[in-house]
């Protein structure tokens, strides 16, 4: 069952919709023109209930279909921020805001999202109803947070969230999905170490807190290399170093930042414990004194069974059975989808970008070619989730 004859027709339609948010990128919770762009397209459409600021910022579309008789809502989720980045794609639409550009794609989810509620509004060839989230901020932010806290799941009626991401290096169109973790947990470590400042002449009379940052850092590799099960996924990267202010002055104090990514909760307590307890005697060895912060970020984007399955299915349907991987390998990235699969079951899938620039580069863009493929697979999911008859 390949890409619907009539989602083909306005491919365009949908694209165009597309470059107009890559060139008009808002960033976190500042999606007020993007929001406003996805009402006034949902009204056009006759989506039949339309609700904005949730979750500050974050709009959803309510469908009713051709009948209820399942009283089901079924959640197909698009985030519509953009990132911190200064373009440098050279595209015609490339982004009008300095600073700022759609790295990520999420201009296409969210037009992704539009052209399906464009389809199934209609044709609303379902038996029950589709809601549309249409999220602010998961870029750093926890838009999706913030929308569960006010009550996206109670007030829809929410039974199953599904969400998408195009994937740079997975061929066009075609779709990668996993049971279990395929996002990873995000968190932050933060280190304050004092020593002892001093003229850098003298080093003798100091306690060098560079010093101590820069055998810690190669210590806390030991952390995964040799605590983590080799068969575990984990990462602990150092990403930050901060320390001193003259080219002849020892700083009495250094600062080490970094992140933390796991696909399971045992290593996650694993490495946050062996962390905490590592920085300070590390620290003492070498005369200094250290603390450690450790905050935990997103949560492990965690695919239920039986809807990863399902979701495979309909991509199955739409491209083809070579085409869809239903053991796709995890990301240690991260992804506040996660908090909505905490709160009830769902899918989050990986649909193919092409070879283009990795996500989060300035080079980076959304290809427009896999729009009909990413619009049709929302809409046989909405339809096979709730079949009429």
């Amino acid at each position: 069952m390949p890409v619907i004859n009539r989602i083909a027709e306005f491919h365009d339609e949908i694209a165009a919709w597309r470059q107009d948010f890559h060139a008009h990128p808002e960033i976190l919770y500042e999606v007020v023109r993007t929001a406003g762009v996805v009402e006034q397209k949902l009204r056009e459409f006759g989506v039949d209930e339309i609700v904005t600021g949730v979750g500050r910022t974050g709009v959803v579309g309510i469908i009713n279909g051709r009948t209820n008789t399942s009283g089901r809502t079924i959640a197909l989720r698009a985030d519509m921020d953009a990132l911190p980045v200064t373009e440098k794609t050279g595209r015609d639409y490339a982004s009008t805001v300095p600073g700022k550009m759609h790295a990520c794609g999420h201009d296409g989810h969210t037009a992704m999202l539009l052209g399906a509620a464009k389809y199934l509004a209609e044709t609303r060839n379902f038996d029950g109803r589709i809601a549309l989230i249409f999220q602010p901020a998961e870029e750093g932010g926890a838009g999706g947070k913030a929308m569960l806290n006010d009550g996206l799941v109670e007030k829809f009626g929410i039974d199953e969230f599904y969400g998408m991401h195009n994937w740079p290096g997975m061929p066009a169109g075609h779709f990668g999905i996993r049971a279990g973790g395929i996002m990873a947990a995000t968190d932050r470590f933060y280190i304050d170490i004092i020593g002892q400042g001093g003229h850098a002449a003298r080093p003798q009379t100091t306690v060098d807190p560079i010093v101590v940052a820069a055998n810690m850092i190669v210590g806390m590799q030991s952390i995964v290399s040799r605590n983590v099960d080799p068969l575990a996924n984990a990462v602990l990267s150092v990403t930050m170093v901060e320390a001193g202010e003259a080219d002849n002055v020892i700083s009495r104090t250094a600062k080490i930042t970094g992140t933390v990514r796991t696909l399971a909760l045992d290593v996650q307590d694993l490495i946050e414990q062996r962390l905490v307890e590592f920085v300070p005697q590390f620290a003492r060895s070498f005369g200094a004194e250290a603390t450690v912060r450790y905050a935990r970020g997103y949560p492990v984007t965690v695919n239920s069974p039986e809807q990863t399955d399902f979701a495979a299915e309909v991509a199955r349907d739409v491209v083809g059975t070579e085409r869809v991987d239903a053991d796709a390998p995890p990301s240690m990235g991260g992804e506040d989808f996660s908090f909505m699969l905490e709160e009830r079951p769902g899918a989050y899938i990986f649909l193919g970008n092409g070879n283009s620039s990795e996500l989060h580069t300035d080079t980076y863009d959304f290809n427009d070619e896999v729009i009909p493929v990413g619009v049709t697979y929302w809409v046989r999911l909405a339809e096979k989730a709730l079949p009429v008859g």
